[in-house]
């Protein structure tokens, strides 16, 4: 691995690290959201509304009386933060929960509310689930038209937004995703995978351009949350939409998923499992 650039060079990231055995909130590390949108248009980033939803699977903390506990947390991120958390740094931080006596859920997810907001600089909301109510929320794909089954000829795999265009005069509203959205860890190379959901009204997306367009991000290296604003503002850009809404739900990596949705304006989140969640 080779040294860590700027922010992320205090950051445990692609280290070897140990678990640890106390509760640790400094463990939690923040990435200024400024820092990926350097380089997005100023006039698409001043319509961005939006959330980042995290789902960790693997947490656990003690009762009173010694006995372990388990829970789905999910936790809510506006994407008005300064900072988001980088990831590892949130399974490190939550694993230092493990042995941390605590008399309710709602006293877990009371701390985990502090701590998160805390490094986000802004309030984040954490719920807690029981595996048993989780369960019956079920498992599910996109409302909408899938778009891979067309196939295109070598398709590039360095973001490229020049196949993307929409034709003036035919307005429609519709909702379009695809399966095949792949980006990488900016730092350890790690693939990360994606259901990418794109719920718009305005000139009618030219759909195997908007295909080539998720598929070239498939050597991309950054985060979840600068991916997702990046293509949101290619979008919007390109395609000019009178209503815009992105959202990529990735698959979990060290217990925890990351959901980015970002939106100019109105409308609702596509939330919901995914089949690969």
């Amino acid at each position: 691995m080779t040294d860590l650039p700027g922010e992320l060079s205090a950051s445990l990231l692609g280290r070897a690290t140990a678990y640890p055995r106390q509760y640790d909130p400094d463990l939690l590390h923040p990435i200024a959201r400024a820092t990926g949108r350097a380089a997005l248009p100023p006039a698409a980033l001043r319509t961005l509304q939006g959330t980042d939803f995290w789902t960790a699977f693997e947490l656990s903390w003690l009762g009173p009386r010694g006995m372990p506990r388990v829970a789905v947390a999910e936790i809510a991120v506006p994407c008005t933060s300064p900072n988001i958390v980088e990831s590892k740094s949130l399974k490190l931080y939550l694993n230092s929960l493990n042995d941390t006596r605590f008399a309710t859920s709602d006293a877990v997810a009371a701390r985990m509310r502090t701590d998160i907001s805390a490094c986000c600089d802004v309030p984040v909301e954490v719920s807690l689930h029981n595996l048993g109510d989780y369960a019956r929320q079920g498992i599910r794909q996109p409302v909408g038209e899938c778009l891979d089954a067309i196939e295109l000829d070598e398709p590039g795999f360095a973001p490229d937004v020049a196949n993307l265009c929409a034709a003036p005069g035919t307005r429609v509203a519709e909702v379009l995703y695809s399966d095949l959205l792949k980006t990488n860890c900016p730092v350890t190379g790690q693939p990360d995978w994606a259901t990418v959901v794109v719920d718009y009204c305005g000139p009618r997306i030219d759909r195997a351009g908007l295909l080539a367009y998720i598929l070239s991000f498939r050597h991309h290296s950054d985060f979840h949350e600068h991916c997702v604003e990046r293509m949101f503002c290619d979008l919007w850009c390109r395609a000019q939409p009178e209503r815009l809404s992105l959202m990529a739900r990735y698959t979990r990596r060290g217990g925890i998923d990351i959901n980015p949705w970002r939106s100019s304006g109105g409308g609702a989140p596509p939330l919901g499992r995914l089949v690969r969640q």
